[in-house]
């Protein structure tokens, strides 16, 4: 999904939300989110259209080690171990976003280093990694590295997070 210039002012992330609300309505499913990096925007995204509080359970937004293991029950050791950019946190994420929020039956979690600093050889700017959830399913996972400015990633991550929930629901 990486488009060169891609922020917030492309209408697209705004279309891709909307499609989520209608695909989420359409199947009467609720989501909720945990976001680090993004720090609520793709919960903001989805509160932007009137009526989105019918899918939308709510959001959390974790983006110190501490919020994560305190609000959505990421285990010390994991973070410790892997850091909170990894496969191992953002399930532990979406888990946790779920069992949080009775009402919603799928959660997305990101986890990411935005920049512009952060970064390092094994852990880039741009790499975000996340998951999705579903009540008595398994968990899914998904690695991106994008290009850009912190903006340019954010939005990207964000868009990339509703294809993902998108996809889910197919």
């Amino acid at each position: 999904m990486a488009v060169a210039g891609f922020s917030f002012s492309d209408q697209s992330v705004l279309a891709a939300a909307e499609r989520t609300l209608l695909r989420l309505r359409h199947m009467s499913v609720r989501v909720v989110t945990a976001e680090s990096c993004t720090g609520g925007l793709v919960a903001a995204m989805l509160t932007h259209f009137p009526g989105s509080s019918d899918v939308t359970e709510g959001g959390f937004v974790t983006y110190s080690n501490t919020m994560k293991q305190a609000v959505l029950g990421v285990p010390a050791q994991i973070l410790e171990d892997y850091g909170a950019v990894s496969v191992q946190t953002v399930e532990k994420m979406a888990e946790g976003a779920l069992k949080a929020s009775p009402q919603a039956s799928i959660s997305v979690a990101i986890s990411g280093i935005a920049g512009p600093d952060g970064g390092s050889a094994e852990k880039p700017v741009g790499l975000v990694w996340f998951a999705t959830a579903m009540k008595n399913d398994a968990v899914v996972t998904d690695k991106q590295i994008f290009s850009g400015n912190r903006e340019e990633v954010r939005a990207k991550a964000v868009f990339h997070a509703f294809e993902l929930i998108l996809q889910r629901l197919s």
